[in-house]
């Protein structure tokens, strides 16, 4: 079986995902992982990378590719991801969203750094993601029409994000 779990930064994909692989005991394999990796690699903040990438379309590609890979390769795995859903044939979907000004405070507990800077980093970020989306594959990443389940998930913490997804992971034969 292969699960995606895509949202927006902050919207709590990697928490669920790592949550999911443990409790599955199979690999979660995640795109922001790479994404801010390579960020360091090249001494440079998340904003400026994505910057980089808006004139280097080899970078996504270079991630999403790997992704489809995957996805096309391994069995029983969980891809983490804003386009994971888009990079997967035949898996469950999940995209998990919540309001910006959510996202923006889980990212500055995570980060750090003010409201201010994160929520100029994020809406600077988005952009130029859903901007790079549309231009290198044909995306509207505000199409959420391809995901089996769309969770709010200010609605419920992280455990209860897990056990909804569980549910439906298990009621389509689950992993083998």
């Amino acid at each position: 079986m292969l699960v995606t779990v895509s949202g927006l930064p902050g919207s709590g994909t990697t928490t669920t995902a790592k949550l999911l692989a443990e409790k599955y005991g199979v690999e979660m394999i995640s795109a922001g992982d790479v994404f801010r990796t390579l960020a360091k690699e090249h001494s440079m903040s998340l904003a400026e990378f994505g910057k980089l990438a808006e004139s280097d379309p080899s970078i996504d590609r270079m991630i999403d590719e790997r992704q489809k890979t995957i996805a096309h390769e391994q069995d029983n795995i969980i891809l983490e991801g804003r386009l994971a859903g888009y990079m997967a044939e035949d898996a469950l979907r999940i995209w998990l969203q919540a309001p910006q000004e959510v996202r923006v405070r889980r990212i500055v507990e995570r980060e750090g750094s003010s409201f201010e800077v994160r929520l100029s980093e994020t809406i600077e970020r988005e952009a130029s993601e859903a901007l790079r989306y549309q231009e290198i594959y044909g995306i509207d990443i505000n199409d959420l029409s391809i995901y089996d389940l769309v969770i709010d998930s200010t609605r419920w913490d992280p455990y209860g994000i897990g056990m909804i997804i569980s549910a439906a992971i298990d009621a389509t034969g689950g992993f083998s």
